[in-house]
């Protein structure tokens, strides 16, 4: 058998060639990997340390809204319709993908500020389940993984309404009016099941939609963020070498 060097060589440029291209093509993933290890980085070092010494959220109405452990399913459903929507938007709009993560990791970057420099956590949760099910087998495991601290504001319900906000601004879901109506149905029950499982106060609901909407009004209606975003590239388009 003949070793031939120069197809390798070919062989070795048509894969170079092969990455840079989808690289480029996918290049965007970057923000959203690099941001994903910072906060889940910083989010477990808040978990590990704020146990106690923290500020306890608790109001009133907290008092009457009732234990149903039927809606820890919902609560579950949050990080698939959360990923779903990133995912979507990642192959099928570079826009609205951009608008999704700024929005998403802006609050998301707020809430791990507040939590580091002022600790906070309740004291809702029932001392002992209510009824024995599958449901409430599943909240005791929530329970179990995940402390009740580094709560305000809740991150499920400010993800939550941003995807829905993505889901109906967008240009490609304008007609997809089942897709529209199960994008709110489902973040619904997921803001009510952060309160019925007793996962956050209302306190924290109330404070998420509040920022939520603060960021509706930059992200959206504005978009000045995106147009920065497009001057930037549209600038360093005139440079050679530049990879934005």
């Amino acid at each position: 058998m003949t070793f031939r060097p120069h197809l390798l060589s070919c062989t070795i440029m048509e894969r170079k060639i092969q990455f840079k291209s989808l690289f480029h093509k996918y290049r965007h993933a970057l923000p959203l990997l690099l941001y994903g290890i910072v906060y889940m980085q910083w989010f477990a070092y808040l978990e590990r340390t704020v146990t106690r010494h923290y500020r306890l959220i608790h109001v009133a109405p907290d008092d009457l809204i009732p234990f149903c452990e039927v809606f820890v399913i919902p609560y579950f459903l949050w990080f698939a319709y959360v990923a779903t929507v990133i995912v979507y938007f990642f192959f099928k709009d570079k826009d609205d993908y951009f608008r999704t993560c700024t929005f998403l990791f802006t609050g998301m970057t707020i809430f791990l500020i507040i939590s580091t420099l002022w600790p906070n956590g309740h004291d809702l949760r029932p001392v002992a389940m209510p009824r024995d099910n599958i449901f409430s087998r599943m909240v005791s495991m929530l329970y179990a993984a995940d402390t009740p601290t580094n709560l305000w504001p809740s991150i499920h319900v400010y993800n939550s309404l941003g995807c829905h906000f993505a889901v109906m601004k967008s240009a490609r879901l304008e007609q997809k009016k089942r897709i529209r109506i199960f994008s709110l149905i489902l973040c619904i029950s997921i803001i009510l099941s952060t309160m019925l499982i007793k996962q956050h106060s209302v306190f924290d609901v109330a404070t998420a939609f509040i920022m939520a909407g603060v960021m509706y009004g930059i992200v959206y209606r504005s978009d000045m963020l995106l147009h920065f975003y497009h001057g930037l590239r549209r600038r360093n388009k005139r440079k050679p070498g530049t990879l934005l």
